[in-house]
């Protein structure tokens, strides 16, 4: 069924146009990922089909009372609600209901006998069984926690960017949506809370829009991609992995059809030349070709860009750590942490949010001290270090005054030399953009211009944290193969998996408690080799010694304990009953009106009858995993 239809759209900053003339429908089961290079306008795509921004001409139709979800990808956020609160700060009926019913509630317990609020808590009793929305509270715990938001009542303006980026996901997520459109949903959340994302929106009902760099995620959850190119735009059938065949295939025809415009082109130029008189009407016709042939503009392709590869000379020894320790506050971030790297290590850093990842590369970098063990840099190390903090920027700067600040001219190991024009050129700004003022560029042009800088300082040694955010697919792609020439040592945060697995061989994972561990592969194998182990294993194996890793521990099979087993064939039956309690509870609550003793009660219990059926929720969660675990287990063996 069509719920949306985006009839010749056409939206221009300034002389800038970002799109022209794009049409496309949207059916309720398209789940659409949405592509293109930094600035070409997705995000601005996507404020509009939200109706949140007006498009220059063009319009969009949406269907009756289909419901739109919206997520930016830097949601707005009121300081002073908690974390509960702001995600039922939607204006649906349903969260309205909820945050009436818990206002409520909040009163009723100070003021018991209030009769006016009884008689209140009974109607707003029927309207949630009337919207069918008891079970939202849980679902929106249930869903924060997966995203590593676990103090429902902090202050919305005491949380860090990326989780107020969290709370926001779990609003979008939770909230009733017959369409739900995400801008960068996996930008600030770990590889485990990407895998539960992934395959919560593949199980999901209801379409989905999206713009994500991610191309495991395009993969396993897209049915059809859409291209913003050079201001047009191109739809195809396909996931991520087909999406790339499709491409490849319209560039070829569109490639041999530019061939047979220039040859013609030449044909008529040199006719033209000869001296045509348009005295026939067939001589008209063919200066009227040649005119038009003239004016047609080439649409550049995004071809592969050979990457030259600029550095400085590094010696035998590079990197040493030895024995370091990190605290913060109470928690144990690092504890005896030793590694020496090796020329041309590949180190991908992995673990939750919050576990240290940032603060290990900031000890590298010098940023922080240690509260024991040391960092010791080669003589002849020369650091680049791409950071997650925004960088300020002169506005005033035009985009190649900014690269020539760092460096004209650098040189590669071979012995030529690479200008600034030519690096941005490399990194997609072409030489009409380069002379653009940096306050025009977008937020992602900004960020790809600043990694630009980094690596214009021809480093030996990268650091990169977080490179993937706010970067398109085609500057990642740049990047991996900048990476794949590059002769020096990169150590790298990331949570994107096709990332880590294009560019690292060996992960070096938080795994708690202050333990990291190095273990030799890509992050598949690594991901791979933890599902494999049941929690004991992983208990067990946090308690070895940090060491650089010949191979990775030996894997285990996943079973079910005796008490799991029971559980898990019983707790579908401990579910429907703790359903039927809480539905008793709320029945039994509309009798009681006018007892405000038997109504406190009631209410009290409801809240005990809640939470039981959480906890049986999340066990039932686990349970399941872990059965899925074994499943794909069986499969392997």
């Amino acid at each position: 069924m069509n719920i949306m239809t985006v009839e010749q759209l056409t939206k221009s900053y300034g002389d800038k146009i970002l799109f022209q003339n794009v049409s496309f429908g949207l059916e309720d089961q398209d789940k659409i990922g949405v592509i293109g290079v930094n600035g070409t306008g997705k995000s601005t795509l996507l404020r509009i089909i939200a109706g949140l921004e007006q498009a220059d001409s063009g319009h969009v139709t949406v269907g009756n009372r289909i419901r739109i979800q919206y997520m930016a990808q830097n949601p707005d956020f009121d300081p002073d609600n908690t974390v509960l609160q702001q995600v039922f700060a939607g204006d649906l009926p349903e969260m309205k209901l909820v945050r009436e019913y818990t206002e409520t509630m909040e009163l009723l317990e100070v003021n018991p006998e209030h009769r006016e609020l009884q008689e209140k808590l009974l109607k707003l009793n029927q309207n949630m069984d009337t919207l069918q929305v008891w079970q939202l509270e849980s679902e929106a715990k249930t869903v924060l926690s997966k995203l590593g938001i676990r103090h429902y009542d902090a202050k919305m303006r005491t949380l860090s960017g990326g989780q107020r980026k969290r709370v926001a996901l779990a609003a979008a997520l939770i909230q009733p949506s017959d369409l739900l459109i995400l801008d960068e949903p996996t930008n600030h959340i770990d590889n485990d809370s990407v895998a539960w994302l992934e395959q919560y929106l593949q199980k999901r009902r209801g379409a989905l829009l999206m713009i994500t760099h991610d191309r495991y995620f395009l993969d396993r959850v897209v049915n059809v991609m859409l291209e913003l190119d050079h201001g047009r735009l191109f739809r195809y059938e396909a996931n991520y992995s087909k999406f790339l065949e499709l491409k490849a295939e319209r560039e070829e025809r569109e490639a041999a059809a530019e061939q047979k415009r220039q040859n013609l082109y030449r044909q008529e130029l040199a006719w033209m030349r000869r001296g045509a008189r348009a005295r026939t009407t067939k001589q008209k016709a063919r200066i009227e070709r040649f005119e038009n042939l003239k004016e047609q503009e080439l649409v550049q392709s995004n071809r592969e860009i050979d990457v030259s590869v600029a550095s400085t000379r590094l010696g035998q020894k590079i990197l040493e750590i030895e024995h370091l320790h990190k605290r913060v506050d109470d928690r144990v971030l690092i504890e005896d942490l030793s590694y020496i790297a090796v020329p041309e290590d590949r180190i991908g850093i992995v673990g939750p949010n919050g576990s240290g990842k940032s603060t290990l590369l900031n000890l590298i970098a010098g940023k922080l001290q240690a509260d024991g063990g040391e960092v010791i840099m080669g003589p002849t190390v020369k650091l680049g270090y791409f950071t997650q903090e925004h960088q300020e920027m002169d506005g005033s700067l035009r985009v190649i005054e900014y690269i020539k600040e760092e460096a004209e001219v650098v040189r590669t190991d071979d012995g030529f030399s690479i200008t600034a024009a030519q690096m941005l050129e490399r990194f997609l700004f072409p030489p009409a953009m380069q002379w653009t003022p940096i306050a025009k560029l977008s937020g992602g042009e900004k960020r790809r211009l600043y990694l630009l800088r980094v690596l214009m300082s021809a480093p030996n040694v990268l650091l990169l944290d977080e490179p993937t955010n706010d970067l398109d697919i085609q500057t990642l792609s740049v990047l991996e193969q900048y990476l794949d020439e590059f002769p020096g040592v990169v150590i790298v945060v990331s949570h994107d998996r096709y990332f880590l697995d294009r560019t690292v061989d060996k992960i070096m994972a938080f795994e708690g408690e202050g333990q990291v561990r190095v273990h030799v592969g890509s992050y598949s194998e690594y991901a791979e080799w933890m599902s494999r182990n049941t929690s004991e294993n992983k208990s067990q194996s946090n308690s070895v010694p940090v060491q650089k890793a010949k191979e990775a521990p030996p894997r285990e099979k996943l079973k079910f304990s005796y008490k799991e087993q029971r559980e898990f064939e019983q707790i579908d039956d401990w579910i429907e009953a703790a359903e039927a309690k809480v539905t008793q509870i709320q029945s039994d609550m509309a009798s009681a009106a006018s007892d405000a003793p038997r109504l406190m009660e009631l209410m009290n219990d409801l809240k005990a009858s809640e939470a039981e059926l959480e906890r049986l929720m999340d066990r039932w969660t686990y349970l399941n995993e872990l059965a899925e675990k074994m499943e794909r287990s069986k499969g392997r063996t």
